[in-house]
């Protein structure tokens, strides 16, 4: 092996984690039961049509009910917002409602909306792609509120020491 060269594994998580990308909540719903969860796999696939990709570990409550949903709301998190990461982050929808410990309203195709997210769109579920240990759900915006320009979104190194609810 070359100088400097490491195992591939490896060399992603460092590389990934000096990328330092933001983090989203992702929330859906089925009939009466919601679900949210932090999500670290996610990004724009297409300019025209506009496409978005978010992944959800196979593991995730989040995932049992958006594998039967048909839409999916996307939520911007200010760097300031480190407590709404970590009840979305650390804790499981198998244990609580999570939505009883944040504000929220329900948005469009009734989704659950986080009303202190900087930012969210609702986007059609298109496609579904198995990655492995998660799922990719590809997703056509439909509607949502902008975030401010100067927001400085919440971003993977503030988060990575979580425990997650669930393992990926």
């Amino acid at each position: 092996m070359p100088e400097g060269s490491a195992h591939a594994g490896s060399v992603l998580d460092a590389f990934v984690a000096s990328a330092d990308y933001p983090v989203v909540v992702v929330t859906t719903r089925k009939g009466p039961l919601r679900a949210g969860c932090l999500v670290g796999f996610a990004t724009q696939v297409s300019i025209d049509p506009p496409r978005f990709l978010v992944a959800l570990s196979k593991k995730n409550h989040t995932y049992t009910l958006a594998r039967e949903a048909h839409h999916l709301a996307v939520h911007l998190l200010d760097s300031r917002q480190t407590s709404l990461a970590t009840l979305f982050g650390a804790e499981t929808g198998d244990d609580i409602d999570k939505f009883a410990h944040c504000d929220w309203h329900p948005g469009p195709a009734t989704l659950p909306i986080l009303d202190a997210a900087a930012g969210w769109f609702c986007g059609r579920i298109l496609d579904k792609h198995d990655l492995g240990d998660h799922v990719g759900f590809v997703l056509a915006p439909e509607t949502g509120s902008a975030p401010a320009p100067d927001i400085t979104a919440l971003r993977y190194d503030r988060v990575a020491a979580l425990e997650p609810g669930h393992e990926a």
